[in-house]
């Protein structure tokens, strides 16, 4: 195992030989019988702690700070506003193998040939034939070099060889820097339409911070504003930082900015190996990676001549993380582009409430793009009452009739059902008991290709029972999800393949690219999937989307639900529609007068917006109101309870704080994974009081007394209250 950061701020000497280590840098310092890894932060001249307690530095593990002043001071506001242990953020902020201790990586290294070496090279190596084919595979490689993989696969012992070419004066060894503006670009930009060039003329670079909300419904060519702009801050010798909700989305954003742009660039998220990652993070981090592209971790990146942050789909609530250092990767994005005095972009089709309430308020500027690139329009959109038309193998007969008519045409099919697995029940016939998990509030999901059962919650599994635990009556699978609608899709339109994309089906950077390269070249024809399939993907040869379940989360008791609600239909809506004709959604439910379905089809998303936003402020819920949540959990229900009073209790009364604690109540899902779990959740109108508040009142909160085995964590700002 590597090395332990320490979490509390403890004093210590300088090495007693070398330099002094810097701001932002790893230090092994001495902490009781054993030594630690820990963060310099500051530098002082003096100590509180007597000098004879002082104990001095044992190694310096970086001599260059790891992050840039400003990244570094993003990092302590990011663990003083969400409230945790400002050691943990430093260590989560950075890659894997620094934390066990390991070494940045010295930049890369290309060599090339010197101009010299086309007049002495003939005699200077007649003897050796070796030296003379690795000199000319650099001087045909010209400015750029060859870099040390190339020269691997040239020569074995290519190290040797080019450090003798080097003392002779014919190479030499090189760091690779940013292309020129004429070399820069990979192939032309498209033209971009009015409302396109007024967003990009728009949103000056320039003139220092600004937040620039890029409202633009699905195929508008929100990403072609993103490149523009990443152009005009690679021209001025910057680096561009874009962020992506998932991993899945990433290959598409930096396939896209590659294919513009002749320059170095560096990804990073989870799925990449530790070394991939670390290699990326150095990139970034010594200015080589011009175009950095991550998930939300990837905004803690240190990049020392950043110029430009893009968050894409900004409404995503994978930008929120939700356990550990739970921190809001959109809302940190805009404050580092606050510090560093430089523009943010936040693009979507369906922004978060949050960020059209600040364009309200005047603290972010508005662009809208109305209109797909192709000039498509909107698709037409058709309520499907399954009260009337009851649905056979979860298909309608209005929407299978829509479907052989678009797979006639040669259009692709998308059909949308957010649910995994073969059915979301096994229950008895006789008796109605339904299998549950034993560790958990929850009913296990049914594989039955796998002849599983599966808890979605806590991952346990066990084999369905041949009969009813309780009467021994017969099971039968109800409901449906992708696994089983997949079947029934195959059976009905057997001359069309069907691409399942879910996290069942999809495990893994390749496995996905796969998938989408086969959708691409039209070899499916009808798409089945979960949310994965809705994100960021364009599909030109889309005619027809379908919403299996369109009540889905309709009734949900989390106060985000029905605008998580009106994302997800109009994000997927946006998929449908050829490039020459319009596409046609078509939506079942069993509530076709419901207001919310109703107001999306009449007023659009901006329309359910308004009224959401007005409902907020006349409830006092976010974005008119700032929460946070303390959640405990235990074995037993009544520590947990417990706990969650004596917090409460011990909340300080005094200065007037304009805080509301409610609670405590228990978890919407109670019981998971053997433990209880139960929240209390804390309300203000003012964000500046509810984070005194919190500063005052989270040491009381560790200093309780609770039983060992309780649990507990705050949330700031959470996406679920749950």
């Amino acid at each position: 195992m590597g090395p332990r950061f320490a979490t509390p701020l403890l004093d210590y000497l300088a090495p007693r030989e070398g330099a002094v280590p810097p701001v932002g840098g790893r230090v092994s310092v001495p902490l009781g019988k054993g030594r630690r890894a820990g963060f310099v932060l500051e530098h002082l001249d003096g100590s509180e702690v007597p000098a004879e307690r002082l104990r001095p530095v044992l190694d310096v593990l970086d001599a260059q700070p790891l992050w840039d002043p400003a990244t570094l001071e993003l990092l302590r506001w990011a663990a003083n506003y969400y409230c945790h242990p400002l050691g943990q953020v430093l260590a989560y902020a950075m890659p894997q193998q620094l934390r066990r201790g390991g070494k940045v990586p010295a930049a890369p290294v290309r060599w090339r040939g010197r101009n010299k070496a086309l007049g002495d090279a003939p005699g200077l190596l007649a003897r050796a034939p070796r030296q003379r084919e690795v000199l000319e595979a650099l001087l045909a490689a010209g400015r750029r070099g060859l870099a040390e993989e190339a020269l691997a696969a040239l020569a074995p012992g290519w190290r040797r060889i080019v450090r003798t070419l080097e003392d002779k004066g014919l190479a030499e060894a090189f760091e690779p820097g940013a292309a020129g503006l004429a070399d820069m670009l990979r192939e032309a930009p498209f033209a971009l339409s009015a409302e396109q060039s007024a967003a990009v003329n728009a949103m000056r670079l320039d003139q220092g911070y600004a937040c620039h909300l890029l409202d633009g419904v699905t195929a508008s060519g929100k990403t072609e504003v993103y490149l523009r702009l990443a152009e005009k801050v690679l021209a001025s010798h910057r680096q561009c930082l874009l962020l992506a909700p998932e991993i899945g989305l990433t290959p598409q954003l930096a396939g896209r900015l590659m294919a513009r742009f002749r320059v170095p660039a560096a990804v990073l998220h989870s799925g990449l190996n530790a070394g991939e990652r670390l290699r990326a993070w150095a990139d970034a981090r010594s200015g080589r990676a011009r175009l950095v592209v991550g998930t939300r971790s990837a905004v803690f990146t240190p990049c020392p001549e950043l110029g430009l942050i893009v968050v894409d789909e900004e409404h995503d609530p994978s930008y929120k993380q939700q356990d550990g250092f739970r921190y809001q990767a959109r809302d940190l994005a805009v404050m580092r582009a606050s510090s560093a005095g430089i523009p943010v972009v936040l693009g979507s089709a369906t922004p978060a409430l949050e960020s059209l309430l600040n364009v309200r308020r005047g603290r972010y500027a508005h662009w809208r793009l109305t209109k797909k690139v192709a000039g498509t329009r909107p698709p037409l959109a058709r309520l499907v009452d399954l009260n009337q038309h009851p649905p056979k193998g979860g298909l309608s007969a209005p929407l299978v009739r829509a479907m052989s008519a678009q797979l006639d045409s040669g259009s692709q099919v998308l059909l949308y059902l957010n649910r995994r697995g073969f059915a979301p029940v096994l229950m008895c016939a006789d008796c109605r008991r339904a299998e549950e998990c034993s560790h958990c509030d929850a009913r296990l999901v049914f594989y039955r290709r796998r002849d599983l059962l599966i808890c979605h919650h806590c991952g346990a599994f066990r084999r369905p029972p041949p009969g009813c635990g309780n009467c021994g009556g017969p099971l039968q699978s109800i409901g449906r999800g992708t696994e089983r609608l997949e079947e029934e899709l195959q059976a009905r339109f057997p001359d069309y393949p069907v691409a399942r994309m879910d996290r069942d089906n999809v495990r893994g950077r390749r496995r996905l690219e796969h998938i989408l390269g086969g959708i691409r070249e039209r070899r499916y024809r009808i798409l089945l999937g979960t949310q994965m399939l809705t994100k960021g993907h364009d599909f030109p040869g889309l005619g027809l989307v379908g919403v299996i379940d369109a009540d889905q989360g309709m009734f949900s008791q989390e106060f985000r639900g029905p605008e998580r609600l009106a994302q997800t239909l109009v994000q997927v809506a946006g998929r449908a529609g050829r490039r020459e004709q319009p596409g046609l959604l078509v939506l079942q439910t069993r509530f076709p007068e419901h207001p919310l379905l109703r107001q999306l089809l009449k007023e659009g998303y901006a329309g359910f917006a308004d009224a959401a936003l007005d409902l907020r402020r006349s409830t006092g819920w976010p974005p008119f109101a700032h929460l946070a949540v303390l959640r405990a959990s235990a074995p037993e229900a009544a520590s947990v309870r417990a706990f969650l009073i004596d917090a409460k209790d011990s909340a300080p009364q005094a200065g007037g704080f304009a805080v509301e604690a409610l609670g405590p109540a228990p978890a919407l899902m109670e019981r998971r994974r053997d433990r209880n779990h139960a929240r209390l959740l804390l309300r203000s109108s003012s964000r500046a009081a509810l984070q005194e508040f919190l500063r005052r009142w989270i040491p009381a909160v560790r200093a309780l007394k609770r039983p060992r085995r309780v649990t507990w964590s705050v949330d700031v700002d959470p996406a679920e209250i749950g």
